[in-house]
């Protein structure tokens, strides 16, 4: 029997479609249907987002590979950086940088504008979408964003033989882990915010900006001074920066620290995800 045989009486507006039949969906895949929503606006923009998707890891890894690497390269003379060519040492910690900076930015002005300059979040709020449905699909559409720089990383480092190729493959997983964690976080945070007073520009400032300087990125971690190794143990940055070197050129990593570097990342996401949920129950049904 078809949906809308089986449908009753009244839930069936004059050009054919079932309401309660578009409701049920609507609670069991509103996520999906967040995250469309906002996929296909990326289409206005594709263009450049699949330039610099693309372009920038290139000019990234060949820019320091052949520039900076090659001074590094020959003055640490043949034992390199943490046993490899800085470029294979950098490669993964640059991929897990840009999937960082892509999900905070992602998660600042969008979150802020979907609440005050464009308010779709209380125009879903007013179908069977759930705010935890609003929160989840806009990540995961997030998570489509960060895919695409990802995979140009994954492309250029075996391309021109840096580290392992199936290690290469790894970071998508990993990159896309820390896009959740940090896309939670920084959604948790600006989702309480009500007014711009220029303060979202910090996130970008004074949070991304120095945990991709002081998480090991470009020089391993243990080269700081000690008092401030602590903003490298807390960067989910770090983290996933490890865990990609571990995965490239087999960076050693105990089975101890693999259950740390996941967990946290773990961790922060789903403490951060029920937060950002919280905030937008609030707001949103107030």
């Amino acid at each position: 029997m078809s949906e809308h045989v089986a449908a009753r009486p009244g839930t069936m507006d004059a050009g054919g479609v079932d309401h309660a039949v578009v409701a049920r969906r609507a609670r069991a895949w509103g996520w999906w249907f967040v995250a469309e929503h906002r996929i296909r606006a990326m289409r206005s923009y594709v263009a450049s987002w699949i330039a610099i998707g693309i372009g920038s890891p290139f000019l990234y890894l060949m820019g320091l590979g052949l520039g900076l690497g090659l001074l590094v390269d020959a003055n640490q003379g043949a034992q390199g950086v943490d046993g490899v060519p800085y470029l294979t040492f950098i490669a993964p910690a640059l991929a897990m940088a840009t999937a960082m900076q892509t999900a905070a930015q992602e998660n600042t002005y969008g979150v802020f504008g979907g609440f005050k300059w464009f308010p779709m979040f209380f125009a879903m709020n007013g179908t069977p979408i759930s705010p935890a449905h609003i929160v989840v699909g806009f990540q995961v559409s997030v998570l489509v964003r960060v895919m695409l720089p990802l995979i140009a990383f994954s492309a250029v480092m075996v391309l021109f033989d840096i580290g392992d190729p199936f290690g290469a493959l790894l970071l998508l997983p990993i990159g896309l882990l820390l896009a959740t964690a940090v896309g939670f976080a920084v959604m948790a945070w600006v989702a309480t915010q009500t007014e711009d007073r220029g303060q979202l520009s910090f996130v970008e400032r004074f949070v991304v900006v120095p945990l991709t300087l002081f998480s090991g990125t470009y020089f391993p971690l243990e080269t700081l001074p000690v008092f401030l190794h602590w903003v490298g143990w807390i960067s989910p940055l770090w983290h996933a920066a490890e865990l990609g070197r571990a995965a490239l050129y087999g960076a050693p990593l105990t089975p101890l620290m693999l259950l740390v570097h996941l967990g946290y990342l773990v961790l922060l996401a789903a403490v951060t995800c029920w937060l950002s949920i919280r905030t937008f129950r609030r707001r949103l049904d107030k």
